[in-house]
This record gives C-alpha cells, sequence and structure tokens, in this order.
C-alpha cells in the first residue's frame, strides 16, 4: 500500500502510517529498530532495496531522507516536505517512509525525522555515500546508537580512513570493515589450528580499496608483526599470506567466490568467500548496535601509515624511532682572569 503526500507535515505522516496499518490489518508491533537512510534521488532505489532485503531478517522502520537540491533563491527560501508512505508487501516485512526535502527544511532534517522515530527503540543511521566527515556530529546521525557508511563509494577512500580515525566515536563503522568479516574468521581459525607465530603479513588487492587497508591494519595491531599492502587486478581482496617458521599460511581468492587455503603440513582446501551483496553486509551490521572496538582499534592503528605507505605500499608497522640529533657545539669557557688583577679586587 502506498500514499502519497505533498506539503505535509511529521504528524500527517504519523496519521497515514496508523490508517495505512489499519487498512490492511499490520500492527506496529514486532518493528526492532528505526533505520534512517541519507542519500539522493540517483541513489535512493538501490539503498532502499537494500534496506527492504535486510528488513526480512531486522523488521524495521525504514525512513529515507532526500535532500533536493534548490535550482534558485526563492526556492531555496520556500520550505516544503513531500512524503510517501508504504506498508505491506510494497516495505518488506516492516515501514517505509521517503521524505523528500526542499529549501530551507534541508538545514533541518533532523526536525522532519525526529517525530518518526519507533519509541523505545534504537535508530541506526545509513549514508550510502556522501558522508559527513563527523558522523556523531552530523544532526541525522547524533540521532543514532549506529552510524554506517561506505568508504568503497567515496571518491579517495584511504585519505577518508584517515577522517574516519580522526573523528571516531563508538558506534561509528563501516561496510567496506564488514566485507572483510569473512576473511578475518577463515585468517583466526587457520592459526588456531597452526599454533605458530607470525613474522610478517602480505595483503594482496585492488589499489585504493578501503577493505584491504582495514585488512592489513587489523593483522598488524592485533599481531604487531610488519604487514606488507601489494596491489593486484582484484576483484576486491584477492589474497592474504601470513609468513610463519614452519612456512606460508596463504588465503588466496583469485575469482572473487571460491578461494584456497594453503597451511604448511596439510593438504590444501577450498573455501567458499564469495562477495557479499549490500543488503548482506547491512543486516549483519544491524546484528548487533553495540560499538566495534575491534574496528576502532584497527581504524586507529592505521592512521599514521596511510599517508607513508600510500603510493609504494610500506610496510604497515611502528615507524623507527627518530635518530638523536648530535649535540650543539659549546663556546669555550672564560679564562680566569690574572692573579694580579684577583688580589686588586679583593684588596678594594
Amino acid at each position: 500500500m502506498k500514499i502519497d503526500l505533498t506539503e505535509t507535515t511529521s504528524s500527517k505522516i504519523n496519521a497515514a502510517l496508523v490508517q495505512a496499518r489499519r487498512d490492511i490489518g499490520t500492527p506496529a508491533i514486532g518493528m526492532v529498530l528505526t533505520l534512517v537512510i541519507v542519500t539522493d534521488e540517483e541513489n535512493a532505489y538501490d539503498a532502499l532495496k537494500s534496506a527492504n532485503d535486510a528488513s526480512h531478517e531486522h523488521p524495521s522502520r525504514i525512513i529515507v531522507v532526500i535532500k533536493r537540491v534548490s535550482r534558485s533563491p526563492r526556492s531555496r527560501r520556500d520550505a516544503r516536505l513531500d512524503a510517501e508512505v508504504r506498508v505491506g508487501t510494497d516495505s518488506g516485512t516492516g515501514e517505509t517512509v521517503i521524505l523528500r526535502l526542499h529549501g530551507e527544511l534541508v538545514n533541518h532534517a533532523q526536525s522532519v525525522v525526529l517525530p518518526l522515530l519507533l519509541p523505545d527503540a534504537p535508530v541506526v543511521v545509513w549514508w550510502p555515500e556522501g558522508a559527513p566527515e563527523d558522523l556523531a556530529g552530523d544532526p541525522l546521525g547524533s540521532l543514532g546508537q549506529r552510524r554506517i557508511t561506505d568508504t568503497y563509494s567515496c571518491e579517495d577512500p584511504i585519505g577518508t580512513l584517515a577522517g574516519r580515525a580522526a573523528a571516531y566515536a563508538p558506534g561509528d563503522t563501516d561496510l567496506s570493515w564488514t566485507r572483510i568479516t569473512p576473511w578475518r574468521s577463515m585468517l583466526a581459525a587457520a592459526l588456531d589450528q597452526q599454533r605458530v607465530s607470525v613474522i610478517s603479513a602480505t595483503v594482496e588487492g585492488e589499489d585504493e580499496n578501503p577493505s584491504c587497508e582495514l585488512l592489513a591494519m587489523w593483522l598488524a595491531d592485533r599481531l604487531q608483526v610488519p604487514v606488507k599492502r601489494t596491489a593486484s587486478e582484484g576483484p576486491g581482496l584477492t589474497s592474504v599470506r601470513l609468513e610463519t617458521k614452519d612456512g606460508e599460511i596463504v588465503l588466496d581468492r583469485a575469482d572473487g567466490s571460491l578461494a584456497t587455503l594453503c597451511m604448511p603440513g596439510q593438504p590444501d582446501r577450498a573455501v567458499a568467500l564469495k562477495r557479499r551483496e549490500t543488503a548482506e553486509l547491512l543486516a549483519e551490521e544491524l546484528r548487533r548496535l553495540d560499538p566495534d572496538n575491534t574496528y576502532a582499534a584497527s581504524l586507529k592503528f592505521g592512521v599514521s601509515k596511510l599517508g607513508a605507505g600510500r603510493g609504494a605500499k610500506a610496510p604497515a608497522q611502528a615507524p623507527a624511532p627518530a635518530e638523536p640529533e648530535a649535540p650543539a657545539a659549546q663556546e669555550p669557557p672564560a679564562k680566569p682572569a690574572p692573579a694580579k688583577a684577583a688580589k686588586k679586587a679583593a684588596a678594594k
């Protein structure tokens, strides 16, 4: 069921939601959170489709905030709110409200969204692209317990990672980090079986891919070993090599779906490691609403390495201590006064 509202208000949207539920006989109970999607017209369809697919696992009220760009000074001064309410089969397993903000209302989106949040339910804010630098300081971001971004969609993913680390607040996360969850699980399981110390590591993947950078930071932070980042043709992350005293542990995925795990003293085995859709990544992030401390530690560990190793892919390890400076040349001590001059000074 769809209801179009033109030049409306938040109270009228709430009334439309209640009326729509009554008409189709769907209660409001069962929705576990409110998902706020901040996007534009170009990316709204794909983002909403992913959110609807994720709602089968997490029934929620989805609020899509679209800020319309005004073309003339007069339209920029006029504030207008248009909305579309979807309930039932048109909105997954929950409810969907699409908000289109015009004019001055674009700068006050939080005042429109706040009355539409589910009472006593957590709020998650998702920017498919175009996220602000300070997520927690953003007016809409401050409404959420979790704030989800996707660094892969940025023009400068590596530089954006540094900005995310500088402005990190508990509750921030990124889908580029979610993409490497199967890789982290597989590598941790391999090290549990081998029980050997890792000497160094190499992460290979597409250039300017934030998931590869985050995996390298995670390995360097957890293992405290040098991690080398090398480029490949992709797709995405292609291989990880862990050097040990008994040989190499290699997890290689050349085709983006099936990987091969090689460990010393064991036969090679094939493991499923396919590239996941956005809906699967979003559903994984919605399973936990507490701060991801592992992501925070990995993100902050790599900040000082991004600038030095970006072009040459230098090993992600702690910088070497600076060499001590040579002591400054000292002036020669003053010559002592002659004995006769000292006697005259004493007599006076």
